[in-house]
C-alpha cells in the first residue's frame, strides 16, 4: 500500500470499532452457534486445503529467495497434512466444554446478597505473530470457543497464507450467522496494524505476542493494552547419574529431532559426570539425524565430531538441528545452571531417582517441568486444549500453554433483595 501511516488511522479504527462489536455480538450468541461455527471452519479447512497449500507455496517461494533460515521456513510451511490437523485441532476445539458461565466461586454473604464468580470473554484478542500461519487458525479457533473476538497481525512472511486462512474463516462463520468480523486482520497495513494493536486501548483488550525475542520484547515493551508474554525456549534436559540410558537416548532424540524449530525443543543437555558413559550412544544418535554438536571439553574427548561450546551456546535458542551439551557435577550445578541460562519455559530430568525427581520439579521455576518424558509435550493439543494461543512464560493470569480457560477474564454476580450498605 502507498498510503501514509496518517491516512492508515482512520480505516484501522473502522476496524477496531468492528472487532469490539464482533465481540458484543459473539458475548450474545449462544454456545451451540459457536460451535456450528467451528464446525463450518474445519469443513472450510479442509474443502479448501488446495488453496491454502498453494497461497502457503508462495510465501515458502519468497521466503527462500528472501534467505529465510530452515527452522523459520519448517514453522512457515503448510502441508495437507498439517492443513488436516488445523482442521482436527478446530474439532477437539469444538468438543471441549464451554468455559463461558462456569461459575469459580459463590457465596452468600451475611446480609443475604448472593455473589457469584463466572467465567466470561476478555472481548477482543490481539495477536502479533510472525512466519506461523497455524497460529491464525489456533488462535481464531480457541478465541471463537470462548466468545472472544480476535484481531490479527500475522505478517509478512505468511502474508498469503493468512490472507486465505482468514477469508474462508470469515466466510465460514458468517455462513452461521456470526458476525464476520469476530476474526479479522490487520496485515493489509503492514507495521502500522501492529503498532494499532499494541496501542488499541479500549479496543484491544488483551494482545499475545508470539515470536522471537525481539518481537516479544518489542510488544512488551511498547504496548499500552495489557499484554500476555509468551517466551522463547531456552530448554534443558539433565541427564541425572540414575537415568536409563536407552530412554535418554530416545527423549533426547525426540526433543530436539522431531521437530526442531519449535520453542519447546531441547537446546541444552547438561549430563551428570556418572552419566557419562551414555554420552556417546545419545551423540551418535544425534549426529546421524545430521543434529550439530556444541560441547564442552569432557564431552568433545568422547565425541571428536563435536564442536567447542561457547558462553553464547547454553543462552542460544537454536530452533534448528543443533545442541548444546554439557558435563555437571551434580544435581545441584544442573539446577544452577538452568537457574542461569533458562528462559522459564520447559525443563526435563532423567532419572531413576524419586528424590532428585521431586527437587527437581519443586526448585526448577519454569513453566512446564517434566520427569522422564521429551520437552515436546509442552504444547496446547498434548495437554488436551485441542489447540493452543502460544506458551506463556510469565507468572501472571497465565503460565504455559494456553487454552480456552486462558482467554477468559472473570465478572462478580450479585444479586439482591433491596439491600444497602449501613
Amino acid at each position: 500500500m502507498t498510503a501514509t501511516p496518517h491516512e492508515f488511522a482512520p480505516v484501522l479504527r473502522e476496524r477496531q470499532e468492528a472487532s469490539k462489536e464482533a465481540a458484543r455480538g459473539l458475548n450474545q450468541a449462544s454456545a451451540a452457534l459457536r460451535d456450528e461455527a467451528l464446525g463450518a471452519i474445519q469443513d472450510a479447512l479442509i474443502a479448501q486445503s488446495a488453496r491454502i497449500i498453494s497461497a502457503n507455496t508462495v510465501d515458502i517461494d519468497r521466503g527462500k529467495a528472501e534467505g529465510m533460515d530452515e527452522g523459520l521456513q519448517d514453522r512457515l510451511r503448510l502441508t495437507p497434512e498439517r492443513v488436516q490437523g488445523l482442521a482436527d485441532a478446530v474439532a477437539v476445539v469444538r468438543s471441549l466444554p464451554d468455559p463461558l458461565g462456569t461459575v469459580l466461586r459463590s457465596m452468600t454473604l451475611p446480609n443475604g446478597l448472593d455473589v457469584t464468580q463466572i467465567r466470561v470473554p476478555f472481548g477482543v484478542v490481539g495477536a502479533i505473530y510472525e512466519a506461523r500461519p497455524n497460529v491464525t487458525v489456533d488462535i481464531s479457533a480457541l478465541a471463537l470457543k470462548s466468545g472472544n473476538a480476535v484481531l490479527l497481525r500475522g505478517g509478512s512472511a505468511a502474508l498469503e497464507s493468512n490472507k486465505v486462512l482468514v477469508s474462508l474463516m470469515r466466510e465460514a462463520i458468517a455462513s452461521v450467522g456470526l458476525p464476520e468480523d469476530a476474526i479479522a486482520s490487520v496485515d493489509d497495513f503492514g507495521r502500522e496494524g501492529a503498532n494499532a494493536l499494541m496501542r488499541g486501548r479500549g479496543y484491544v483488550d488483551v494482545l499475545i505476542p508470539r515470536g522471537s525475542a525481539s518481537l516479544i520484547e518489542t510488544v512488551v515493551t511498547e504496548s499500552s493494552v495489557p499484554v500476555i508474554e509468551t517466551g522463547s525456549g531456552v530448554v534443558h534436559i539433565f541427564v541425572d547419574a540414575s537415568a536409563d540410558a536407552d530412554q535418554a537416548v530416545d527423549i533426547i532424540h525426540n526433543a530436539k529431532v522431531q521437530r526442531p524449530s519449535v520453542c519447546n525443543s531441547v537446546e541444552t543437555v547438561l549430563i551428570h559426570r556418572e552419566a557419562l558413559p551414555m554420552v556417546p550412544a545419545i551423540a551418535q544418535r544425534l549426529l546421524s539425524s545430521g543434529v550439530t554438536l556444541h560441547a564442552d571439553e569432557a564431552i568433545r574427548e568422547l565425541v571428536p565430531e563435536a564442536t567447542a561450546a561457547t558462553e553464547d551456546d547454553w543462552a542460544t535458542e537454536y530452533l534448528s538441528l543443533e545442541v548444546s551439551l554439557k558435563v555437571v557435577e551434580s544435581l545441584d550445578e544442573a539446577l544452577e545452571h538452568i537457574r542461569r541460562y533458562s528462559t522459564h519455559h520447559t525443563e526435563a530430568i532423567l532419572t531413576a531417582d524419586m528424590a532428585n525427581a521431586e527437587r527437581f520439579l519443586n526448585d526448577v521455576d519454569s513453566a512446564a517441568v517434566m520427569v522422564n518424558a521429551s520437552t515436546r509435550f509442552t504444547d496446547g493439543g498434548e495437554f488436551g486444549f485441542g489447540a493452543e494461543v502460544g506458551i506463556s512464560t510469565q507468572k501472571l493470569h497465565a503460565r504455559g500453554p494456553m487454552g480456552l480457560t486462558e482467554l477468559t477474564s472473570t465478572k462478580w454476580i450479585v444479586r439482591g433483595t433491596g439491600q444497602s450498605r449501613e
